[in-house]
C-alpha cells in the first residue's frame, strides 16, 4: 500500500504551536493511537519541518509522508510504531 492509500486515523493541527510544542502535541496525538495506526499532522515550514518529522523517527514512528499544503502548510503522515508500507 502507497503512502497516499493509507487511511489515517486521526488528524492533529499544530500550526498554531511553536517548537518544541510542537513536538509535544503530535506525541500526545500518538499516545492516543494503537501502534500501526496513521496520525496525519498539519505543520508550518521552518522549524516544524525541520524538527518534528527527524523526533518522530527518533521515537521509532516511519514517517510515510510529506506533502506541501496549498495554503504552505505542510501535512506529514505518520505510522505509530513504525509498520512498514512498500
Amino acid at each position: 500500500m502507497k503512502a497516499e492509500e493509507l487511511r489515517v486515523d486521526a488528524r492533529v493541527d499544530i500550526t498554531q504551536a511553536v517548537c518544541p510544542i510542537t513536538f509535544v502535541k503530535t506525541k500526545v496525538a500518538l499516545e492516543e493511537l494503537e501502534d500501526g495506526q496513521v496520525l496525519e499532522v498539519r505543520l508550518n515550514p521552518g522549524e516544524p519541518i525541520q524538527n518534528v518529522p527527524q523526533s518522530l523517527k527518533d521515537e521509532g514512528h516511519q514517517v510515510v509522508q510529506v506533502r506541501q499544503a496549498e495554503d504552505g502548510t505542510y501535512l506529514l503522515k505518520v505510522i505509530k510504531g513504525g509498520r512498514s508500507v512498500s
